[in-house]
């Protein structure tokens, strides 16, 4: 799978750089996730911009990364095509998961998440 993972001091950033997110990335996904917390990772913001494909098992990945990383801190989405948001619409998920339109507003998310929270701040 094409990706990256960049790790910052309040968040991991992990870009998809796949057309579709689904039953063949699933698990690799998955995995990312686990091992972006075993490297201390409490927040976790996922590029999908290149993503115009999702099915189930794809919808699947985001929600374990959703509950695993809403136990320690935040998950959020950003740049969700027009196919996968609409999947994600028609699942009801929209309500469960963290949507945001581009980076900036994600990354704000989390500081300000981690805020309301009383996270450890960034380093001040």
């Amino acid at each position: 799978m094409n990706h990256s993972i960049d790790h910052h001091e309040q968040y991991s950033y992990f870009k998809v750089s796949e057309a579709k997110l689904d039953t063949t990335i699933a698990p690799e996904v998955k995995t990312i996730f686990i091992e972006a917390q075993a490297k201390g990772a409490k927040n976790l913001i996922i590029d999908l911009t290149d993503v115009k494909y999702a099915d189930s098992s794809g919808l699947s990945a985001l929600l374990v990364g959703n509950r695993s990383f809403s136990e320690s801190g935040c998950f959020v989405i950003h740049g969700v095509q027009e196919h996968v948001a609409k999947l994600i619409s028609i699942s009801m998920l929209d309500k469960v998961l963290n949507i945001l339109p581009n980076k900036e507003e994600a990354v704000d998310f989390v500081f300000m998440s981690s805020l309301e929270s009383g996270g450890d701040g960034d380093g001040e």
